[in-house]
């Protein structure tokens, strides 16, 4: 794994899930991770698929790294400013790692599911994009502040196929188109202070929402969105990209782009949890076997080739102009 010791990195939203992965990610290269969440204990909630902060603290630790839990609320600015004064007092204005996770939607989709938009309370759209797209917002404009001082930083925004597809709904799909375009107007304003801004795509990522999910949808649309496991990753997978990303000594030749999680690992040569590699969602590797399952034991046998984008976008570009 790539060294990060003497490094600075914070994670939004890493009680569970994606930013756990991260943060151990991190924490295995041997970074100083700060992580939030609104849970510190697990006994501070009544939620079973919540998990804490000290659960990922501790995570961290088992993999080598140094970890500061903050609890905030990421719906609140104030809390978000004192976390930053927290890191400038604590770190001496040194923060050079963002990664901008935190999610709190996932209820509120899970709720929303199989309606169209409007018979959905328009509160829906805070739910999904206030903790979460603005939040990135608010966390980014205060990293900025203190990498631009410094003259180097990375912010990653975790955002998803959902910017490219129809998945979860209007409001979730604007939100991810809105993460990516974030990432690449940043990176605009960013790059003259050597600070680099991209957006990352994890896979189907068997979170514990995800499993649970998948599991209550016991549909067609649910086989369709998630399929049955085949080729899912893991979030640790997310967390050692970019680990490596945060290494990478020419990384402003990525600044303002969309990264796929499994790619950059093809890419760095590295592996999941268990060894293995899952395939970008673009590889016939994946769609052939994921479209016919009978085909999944010879997987092994499809070239990992990558849809061009100009095919996946041909469902957009094809639309009647006025």
């Amino acid at each position: 794994m790539t060294n990060l010791k003497g490094k600075v990195a914070l994670v939004t939203g890493a009680t569970r899930g994606i930013g756990k992965g991260i943060a151990i990610g991190l924490g295995e290269a041997g970074a100083t991770v700060y992580i939030t969440g609104r849970s510190l204990d697990r006994a501070n909630t009544s939620d079973s698929l919540t998990g804490s902060l000290s659960e990922t603290k501790l995570a961290v630790e088992e993999a080598g790294g140094v970890c500061i839990p903050v609890q905030v609320d990421h719906s609140d600015d104030e809390q978000i400013k004192s976390l930053f004064q927290r890191i400038q007092n604590e770190q001496q204005g040194q923060l050079d790692l963002l990664v901008n996770n935190v999610f709190s939607g996932v209820q509120a989709i899970r709720d929303a599911h199989g309606k169209p938009f409007w018979q959905s309370e328009p509160s829906l759209w805070d739910a999904i994009n206030h903790v979460g797209l603005r939040s990135h917002y608010i966390t980014s404009v205060l990293a900025a502040r203190m990498m631009t001082k410094n003259k180097q930083g990375l912010i990653c925004t975790i955002s998803s196929w959902g910017s490219l597809s129809y998945i979860f709904g209007a409001a979730y799909g604007v939100g991810k188109t809105a993460c990516d375009r974030l990432a690449a107007d940043m990176a605009v304003e960013l790059k003259s202070d050597n600070v680099v801004s991209i957006s990352l795509w994890p896979g189907i990522v068997g979170t514990e929402q995800i499993i649970t999910f998948a599991q209550e949808m016991e549909s067609s649309d649910s086989r369709a969105t998630f399929g049955d496991g085949y080729n899912w990753e893991t979030p640790l997978l997310t967390g050692r990209v970019i680990a490596a990303l945060a290494a990478e000594p020419q990384i402003m030749r990525y600044t303002g782009k969309v990264g796929i999680v499994a790619e950059l690992a093809e890419k760095y040569n590295l592996v999941d949890k268990d060894d293995n590699r899952p395939v970008s969602l673009r590889s016939l590797r994946f769609i052939l076997p994921f479209t016919f399952s009978n085909l999944r034991k010879y997987a092994w046998l499809i070239p990992n080739i990558k849809v061009p984008w100009f095919l996946l976008l041909w469902g957009i570009l094809r639309s009647p102009k006025i």
